[in-house]
């Protein structure tokens, strides 16, 4: 496949760099919601071939099931290649980022380049064909291990997520509280996608779930698109306290701690988690 200075899918020319070039990935997206980037040359690939791509590992999979998988790749991993490939700063309209990140895939590539003044022990210049058979394998290791994540995890957990949320009346009268038989599955991006499904209203606020030693945790619900910015966070004079000292100043029994930056805490029953959710509630 060459690049050729167009994007022409009947000649398998894929290239993104062309003037007046705008495509954009649709799937998974509402009307009404542009993806950030344009498609780079890897996405436009992907656009392509990424539902053959997938069948290949998962043959079985239903066709609501590779669509959904379809989407989700994109989201999860396409769509940050081509936002930095076509220049989409990650926060726009920051003046200047409070950290950087180069541990991603992108930054990954970049360090196999031969540096500048790289040599080998014989004074050559390293073989760039081999750097980048070397990138090309470890941007596949990444790919198959998001697509497993993907297609094992994250997609069979979508309904215990909607299970949780339609019976979130039983755990608590408000509906903002829901709770899971089991912890450890990824139920984030799902619990906003179903909200907007089923018209939910008010947002759920707090997740209730077991940790692998069996602690129940009471997780705070972040605000879409954010990573730390939470709906309702667990009280401040909670933040940073445990055990006695925390079911003392909560007066809830069992109570195990509460994290400084009240996103999550932890108690020894079901409870003792469900009611301090049920008393950060009232700090709104």
């Amino acid at each position: 496949m060459s690049l050729g200075g167009v994007y022409d899918h009947e000649n398998l020319r894929y290239d993104h760099h062309q003037r007046g070039y705008d495509e954009r990935f649709d799937a998974g997206k509402k009307e009404g919601e542009p993806r950030c980037s344009k498609l780079s040359a890897s996405g436009l690939i992907y656009r392509h071939y990424g539902k053959e791509v997938i069948s290949q590992f998962y043959p079985n999979l239903s066709d609501v099931q590779l669509d959904l998988a379809y989407s989700k790749m994109y989201d999860s991993f396409m769509e940050t290649i081509d936002a930095i490939d076509t220049g989409v700063e990650m926060i726009p309209n920051v003046v200047k980022a409070a950290y950087k990140d180069r541990t991603g895939l992108a930054s990954r590539v970049s360090r196999l380049n031969p540096r500048w003044n790289e040599k080998d022990c014989g004074g050559k210049t390293p073989d760039p064909d081999k750097r980048f058979a070397k990138a090309s394998e470890m941007c596949g290791e990444d790919f198959l291990s998001m697509l497993a994540h993907t297609v094992e995890s994250d997609i069979p957990a979508k309904e215990f997520v909607e299970k949780a949320l339609m019976q979130r009346m039983d755990v608590d009268a408000s509906g903002e509280i829901i709770a899971f038989e089991s912890g450890g599955l990824p139920w984030r991006t799902h619990l906003y996608t179903l909200e907007k499904d089923h018209n939910v209203n008010p947002l759920v606020k707090f997740v209730l779930y077991t940790d692998q030693g069996g602690m129940w945790r009471v997780q705070a619900v972040t605000v879409e698109g954010t990573l730390f910015e939470n709906r309702l966070s667990l009280p401040e004079e909670w933040r940073g306290v445990r055990d006695d000292d925390l079911t003392s100043i909560s007066g809830i029994t069992g109570c195990k701690f509460c994290h400084a930056a009240g996103f999550i805490g932890g108690n020894e029953t079901y409870e003792g988690a469900l009611e301090m959710a049920k008393v950060a509630l009232t700090r709104k």
